[in-house]
């Protein structure tokens, strides 16, 4: 099993290009299931998650070409199978994203109740209960969700609370419903808002882009985009590297950068004594001291996101002075917290709520990842620790980053990836 070999202690330089966004990326492919047309994306990220993706709607009969490293065609023409089994979905919970789009044009589906990360519940109800207002039989029966619809009509739906896989799976089956629908309490992520820029330019009617209130009016068919859609950078991979900065020390380009999907994350780090310069594509991150501990409160977006709390943590275990953090997404996100104890780490944790007292220096240790975020987490305490640390179960990390030590390599840090 790899593991990543990093010798802690040297300051980050030079640039990197941010890859596209996972969570973009993943309901878009999933996207392609509402035309029979092909529909071209760029910029996609190269993740175990989206190769994950791809063999399952490869499975269920979506043609799928590679023209360029980052570049994906998809054509879901012919028979298409409307089964997504346990053995493609056990290992990632966005494979949901697929019911919403078979349900709305061909009518059926069957679907494996999600896996993935093992950071508290999330419940696929909201999907069911989005769909059944739509006019969907749904049952749950040996582990699968079954959905059937002649047609879908168009519903006002409220969602009992925010959900972006919810929000996007309900979306992608509206385009296509009778009539129009209304989503209530939708979700307002950067990657959202890219959804319904593929969904409009492939002949949805949607109003309401990054708002909690999506109006959608449903239409006969979908077609392929005119251009293949570029999906967003990586939000959480441009803070991930931000964070390593200011942990580390140095001067760091990240081009492809987007500033305004990060105004939470960015406040923090100002906060904590680092210097941002954002431009139109691209940021630079400086930090020539030791930080300053800062506290946050993890919410929806807009607020500071649950995707990046372990990161910061990280970066508060070496910072001057004492942060307290409240996790209210998860209730199972703090599992990174035991690892970070072995480096030397001062944390101590109270139900949702973390105090991190920050020391001077920290050890190299062994460690092992537990999910996709406390393994950069992880990896970020590993840059900054006196000596070498291992990092083991990094396929965690092979989720959602995009070769991330070659990229940490490039800025001069010492890692590599062993058996």
């Amino acid at each position: 099993m790899d593991q990543l070999l990093i010798r802690g202690g040297r300051r980050l330089q030079g640039e990197i290009a941010i890859s596209g966004a996972k969570n973009a990326a993943l309901p878009e492919l999933c996207a392609a299931l509402l035309t029979p047309e092909p529909v071209a994306l760029a910029n996609v990220p190269r993740l175990k998650d989206v190769a994950t993706m791809l063999d399952l709607l490869r499975s269920m009969g979506v043609q799928i070409e590679r023209s360029e490293p980052d570049r994906v065609t998809l054509a879901a023409e012919g028979a298409i199978k409307v089964e997504a089994p346990y053995e493609m979905v056990k290992t990632m919970r966005a494979a949901i994203l697929v019911l919403g789009p078979l349900v709305a044009r061909f009518g059926r589906a069957v679907v494996s109740l999600p896996g993935g990360c093992a950071i508290g519940s999330r419940p696929v109800d909201q999907h069911i209960k989005g769909l059944q207002a739509m006019g969907a039989e749904i049952t749950v029966e040996h582990g699968n969700i079954v959905a059937s619809a002649k047609r879908l009509k168009g519903a006002r739906i409220t969602t009992d609370m925010i959900t972006v896989t919810g929000t996007e799976n309900l979306l992608m089956a509206a385009t296509l419903a009778e009539g129009e629908t209304l989503l209530e309490n939708a979700a307002q992520e950067p990657e959202v808002g890219d959804l319904v820029d593929l969904l409009v330019s492939m002949g949805a009617k949607i109003e309401g882009r990054e708002t909690s209130r999506l109006r959608i009016q449903g239409v006969e068919r979908l077609h392929a985009p005119h251009a293949p859609h570029r999906i967003i950078p990586d939000r959480i991979e441009t803070g991930t590297f931000l964070c390593a900065v200011a942990a580390t020390g140095g001067d760091v380009k990240l081009n492809g950068a987007r500033a305004d999907h990060l105004d939470a994350v960015l406040d923090k780090l100002r906060e904590a004594g680092v210097t941002i310069e954002a431009g139109a594509d691209h940021i630079r991150v400086r930090c020539d001291r030791r930080p300053r501990a800062v506290g946050f409160r993890t919410s929806e977006y807009p607020a500071f996101p649950t995707d990046m709390q372990a990161q910061l943590m990280a970066v508060n275990c070496i910072a001057e002075g004492t942060a307290t953090v409240s996790e209210t997404i998860f209730e199972n996100r703090f599992m990174h917290v035991d690892e970070l104890h072995r480096l030397g780490a001062n944390i101590r944790v109270d139900g949702h709520t973390a105090v991190i007292q920050g020391v001077e220096k920290l050890s190299g240790a062994k460690l092992m990842a537990t999910d996709l975020r406390a393994s950069a987490s992880l990896v970020i305490a590993g840059l900054v620790a006196e000596g070498e640390t291992r990092v083991d179960r990094i396929y965690h990390l092979d989720r959602g980053y995009d070769r991330m030590e070659a990229k940490l390599r490039q800025l001069g840090a010492d890692i590599e990836r062993v058996k």
